[in-house]
């Protein structure tokens, strides 16, 4: 374990850059070479972390198969972000910042990522099946989940918006308690899909009975407290440089989606290449709706434990946007396959997103 724990890099690497920068941070932040300077270090140590996350994330899904596996990744990944969310919102003071974030990180998930997989498993593989059932049941979710969240404030007077805010809490954890047993056990095939490889599966099996697991989780856990400790310093050059550069607000959002979902990254492009699509399935859209789940009571109960302002009620644009992506992932995803169009489809939703902040 210890010969293991020596080859830990981004560990080290991440303990270091703290070590560094967290005393340094004060006087960096007074110029604006030593913002931008800062910010890219941090910014790249940060994400090394995240794909350490990932790796072990994965290893832990090898052991435990699906669903569990793309439930670890997706839980990782989103519980990096509410991290780096809260830890933002305690240095700005932009109620929207958790809106923008949840809303960057569908955007990113579902057009981002699920696009890219697609084209690149379209141009290596033709189709590529998935199971329809996976894909209907997060579709419906995460269009229930932003209709409640993030539309439905829009019609709530401020006299009782506490109370929905409330109300909003329960329902949300009562959903996502329900949608996870139901994917772990009444319904778990609806997540799963059989490429007919027998003799991969056996093999698979041999290798699981040899990772420790304890290990993994040991490692993975205290991969997102440094991610949480670095993001500290991160807040204050990422604040500095939106202001100083006048930059969009919601370019800092975007960046905590991009930080929260690169663990994901890799994981998607490798399944895409080796034909395994139900695996972007659970990951792609399953992150989106493990955001929405997971993020917006998370956000909720910290914003009313800390007496910070939130707004989670979407603009006329992100709803558009939000729209035009559930409404082409209910055309796309009715069949069970998916192909180079559709994913490039998704990619110009994400391209005309990103566009969009600096309009």
């Amino acid at each position: 374990m210890v010969k293991n724990l020596l080859k830990e890099y981004p560990l080290f690497v991440s303990i270091i850059a703290l070590a560094i920068f967290m005393p340094l941070e004060h006087t960096l932040a007074h110029t604006m070479m030593g913002n931008i300077v800062g910010f890219i270090i941090i910014f790249a140590v940060i994400i090394y972390s995240a794909l350490n996350v990932a790796h072990h994330a994965e290893i832990l899904a090898h052991k435990y198969g699906e669903p569990y596996g793309t439930l670890i990744l997706t839980s990782a990944a989103v519980i990096v972000e509410i991290l780096i969310i809260v830890i933002m919102m305690t240095h700005t003071e932009n109620p929207t910042l958790a809106r923008d974030t949840i809303y960057s990180a569908v955007m990113l998930d579902i057009n981002g990522l699920l696009g890219i997989a697609a084209i690149i498993g379209g141009i290596k593989h033709g189709e590529q099946q998935y199971n329809v059932d996976s894909t209907n049941s997060y579709m419906s979710m995460i269009l229930v989940s932003i209709g409640i969240a993030m539309v439905l404030p829009h019609f709530i007077d401020d006299a009782h918006m506490n109370m929905y805010m409330n109300f909003t809490i329960v329902m949300f954890i009562l959903l996502y308690v329900i949608f996870t047993r139901i994917q772990l056990n009444e319904h778990r095939y609806f997540f799963e899909y059989n490429n007919g490889d027998d003799n991969e599966h056996a093999h698979h099996e041999e290798d699981r009975e040899e990772i420790n697991g304890a290990y993994h989780t040991g490692i993975l856990a205290f991969s997102i407290i440094m991610i949480g400790l670095l993001s500290e310093v991160l807040a204050v050059f990422m604040s500095n440089n939106l202001e100083t550069l006048g930059l969009p607000l919601a370019l800092g959002a975007f960046s905590v989606a991009l930080i929260s979902a690169s663990p994901e990254l890799i994981t998607v492009i490798r399944a895409a290449s080796n034909n395994n699509m139900q695996t972007v399935v659970n990951i792609a859209v399953g992150a989106s709706l493990a955001t929405v789940l997971m993020t917006i009571p998370a956000i909720l109960i910290v914003s009313k434990i800390m007496g910070m302002d939130i707004d989670l009620a979407i603009t006329p644009v992100q709803g558009i946007m939000l729209g035009l992506t559930i409404l082409a992932g209910i055309i796309h995803f009715n069949d069970g396959e998916t192909n180079m169009l559709e994913g490039f489809v998704h990619l110009v939703i994400f391209i005309v997103f990103f566009f969009l902040m600096f309009v």
